[in-house]
């Protein structure tokens, strides 16, 4: 009898395989296989087109024009995160992107200066993607779009939903609003000029778990994990 006893309390301390068993890691990118193309296809437009126009931008532009640029496209941002704030019941937020658009559309010339800062109002960065996490949206595949580079099927679908309650969008000039969205594509690229000496092993996967990290921290308000990196641990991977 005492045998048994003590069997049974060796069975019971063993761990048992299903209730201990770690989860399987979850894989943020199914669609490596495709996705993997459309990286090289995005990788030799930007060697050869969008990195070289973005270079000579930086090269031609002096530094308080390349700020004034950010500035703009900044006080742009902030108009979409007015909207956001409010649709995810962040009124405070709501009310900092929309209190910077107004005084740095007006007192800072269209968003050329950042007046809004010095006054003590602060950005509330978030977009529609972010939106639709707070809903409780799960981010879904990795994706590699092409022309607009990485993306999940989460931020994917709130960059559609962004760029059409964006500002550009609903100026009626074609050339003008054109020129903006181009502006805003080869200033954005200039801005990573310098990261692009961080890349290391294989850029496919720096990039995406780069990517996901930045979300994943982006969506939950500064707080992450990091379970992207274990997929490259195969790799030359260095953490970003």
């Amino acid at each position: 009898m005492n045998v048994s006893r003590l069997l049974l309390l060796c069975l019971l301390a063993l761990p048992l395989p299903m209730a201990t068993a770690a989860e399987p890691e979850r894989n943020p990118d199914p669609l490596e296989a495709i996705n993997r193309p459309l990286f090289e296809l995005n990788n030799k437009l930007d060697q050869y087109f969008l990195r070289p126009v973005a270079q000579g931008y930086d090269w031609v532009m002096p530094g308080f024009a390349k700020r004034g640029v950010g500035n703009m496209f900044a006080n742009m941002y902030d108009f979409n995160s007015a909207i956001n704030g409010v649709l995810q019941g962040r009124f405070v937020g709501a009310a900092q992107g929309g209190g910077r658009f107004l005084v740095n559309s007006t007192l800072g010339l269209a968003g050329l200066f950042d007046v809004a800062t010095p006054m003590g109002i602060r950005p509330y960065r978030t977009d529609f993607g972010h939106t639709l996490a707070i809903w409780g949206f799960e981010s879904g595949p990795y994706l590699m779009v092409p022309f607009f580079g990485p993306r999940t099927v989460r931020s994917g679908t709130g960059t559609v939903f962004d760029v059409y309650t964006s500002i550009p969008t609903y100026i009626d000039n074609v050339p003008v609003r054109n020129s903006l969205f181009g502006l805003e594509l080869i200033d954005g690229r200039a801005r990573l000029l310098q990261a692009d000496e961080l890349l290391s092993g294989d850029a496919y996967i720096f990039i995406r778990d780069a990517y996901l990290q930045q979300r994943e921290t982006f969506v939950n308000d500064g707080v992450v994990q990091d379970d992207f990196s274990d997929f490259g641990d195969e790799e030359d991977w260095e953490e970003f």
